[in-house]
């Protein structure tokens, strides 16, 4: 089954698309120079098939890709910038360690 993510500017939010159907989202406020992802989400059906960490690899190289520093107040998010030094720059400065 075709998997894609996107980004939904309308909508505010990062989807992940599985046989053109959104399976899961991250939302969030974009700013000037930053990007605030406040929600991320999987729904029930589409859980445990890693659709959560390829939505939010993406998500983050697009806000490199655009010069955004991340504002992670989704744990999720929080969590996977931690866990992947290779995003850990993008972290905004008010970014504690919590």
């Amino acid at each position: 089954m075709p998997i894609e993510v996107v980004d939904n500017s309308t909508e505010s939010r990062f989807e992940v698309l599985v046989d053109g159907k959104v399976a899961g989202f991250a939302d969030y406020r974009l700013l000037p120079t930053k990007i605030v992802f406040t929600h991320t989400e999987v729904l029930p059906a589409y859980e445990g098939q890693g659709l959560a960490s390829r939505l939010v690899a993406f998500a983050l190289q697009a806000s490199a890709d655009t010069g955004l520093r991340v504002v992670p107040l989704c744990p999720y998010v929080a969590k996977y910038i931690k866990r992947h030094p290779e995003f850990q720059h993008l972290a905004d400065s008010s970014f504690g360690s919590g």
